[in-house]
């Protein structure tokens, strides 16, 4: 039984990973779905100074006819959870059997592929960090050979979607911009960080008061905080966190940790990108119309229009989680179906 009542964010927090509120039964496995639970090692994650394991939990959905096809190949999406939610309790929350077995029954098969990136602070962010882990690497280095070695996947970038909610939507436009040769299309649900974040003396004063055994009880605010701040600006000088705190010797904001952050925003990224976003098949993202990241999803397409990128961006009458499964399987995955080989003999 998955249980998160999370606080909501901290007002500081201008570019705020959202609160989710879940709960979710495990998964129901429809006859026909097999789901296997395996670990895969990422050589992109050894030695980081946080001590997140290099072996991480992975789900992986198989399709209806897997079992007695033996010759045929299917293509994968790769699906990305959210902040302060591990892989497993995401892909209960989003039914993902049900999403792979309803798909099936209209022609669509996929293997889908829901990997954990909990971490110390809650969550990778999808960036690459000496402190947190090359999580884009794992990602889309690591865990796509994994899965290529032992499935029969379509192994070539037609054959891979990428897609992910909230901390994940934000690692779909990331890991998507950075390595846009592994994947062919991508869906980004109620993204994350879009914009680039800020920080006053004050938040950035308390931001770097936090101990490092206070970290679980600072809230869910602040723990998002220090998951941005470690992921996006770390220092190996200077422990326990191994950041770069925003906080100048004189009390100011340093900019220059400020400028790491916006580094790793994707609306900051989309101007030196833009080949590698021209180059996917499609590219997808929806939001609520309730969810506070609204404002952000919006400046991200607008940022895509500025450039022309041809994408789709969706509204819809919801908030930040209660339509999100829903949507995975009923617009994402009919999405990869029109844009994804969708098998191989």
């Amino acid at each position: 039984m998955l249980k998160h009542a999370l606080a909501a964010l901290a007002a500081f927090l201008a570019a705020p990973l959202a609160a989710q509120n879940i709960t979710a039964p495990d998964a129901v496995v429809p006859d026909g779905i097999t789901v296997e639970e395996v670990l895969v090692h990422g050589a992109s994650l050894e030695g980081n100074l946080e001590g997140n394991s290099a072996d991480r939990p992975v789900m992986v959905v198989l399709p209806p006819s897997y079992a007695d096809s033996p010759t045929r190949h299917y293509p994968v999406v790769y699906y990305l959870h959210g902040f302060a939610i591990s892989g497993r309790d995401f892909y209960d929350y989003m039914q993902v059997p049900t999403a792979v077995a309803d798909n099936a029954a209209e022609g669509r098969e996929f293997i889908v592929v829901v990997p954990d990136t909990l971490t110390a602070m809650g969550g990778s962010m999808y960036s690459n960090s000496v402190t947190v882990g090359n999580f884009r690497d794992f990602i889309a280095t690591d865990l796509v050979r994994y899965i290529d070695a032992n499935y029969r996947t379509i192994p070539t970038r037609e054959g891979r979607g990428l897609a992910g909610h909230s901390m994940g939507g934000y690692g779909t436009w990331v890991v998507g911009m950075t390595h846009p040769e592994v994947f062919n299309a991508i869906w980004a649900q109620s993204a994350c960080c879009v914009s680039p974040r800020t920080e006053t003396p004050e938040s950035a004063a308390a931001m770097a008061a936090v101990p490092r055994d206070g970290v679980d009880d600072s809230g869910f605010g602040m723990r998002a905080g220090l998951a941005s701040a470690t992921a996006w600006a770390p220092d190996p000088t200077n422990p326990p966190f191994y950041v770069q705190w925003p906080l100048a010797e004189d009390g100011s904001v340093d900019q220059h940790v400020i400028a790491q952050w916006a580094a790793n925003s994707p609306y900051a990224m989309v101007a030196s990108h833009v080949s590698a976003l021209e180059s996917f098949s499609a590219i997808g993202s929806d939001v609520g119309t309730q969810d506070g990241l609204i404002a952000d999803d919006t400046l991200i397409s607008q940022q895509l229009d500025r450039f022309g990128v041809e994408h789709i961006f969706e509204t819809y009458e919801g908030n930040h989680v209660n339509r999100i499964g829903e949507r995975f399987s009923s617009v994402v995955l009919p999405f990869m179906a029109r844009h994804l080989d969708m098998e191989s003999e």
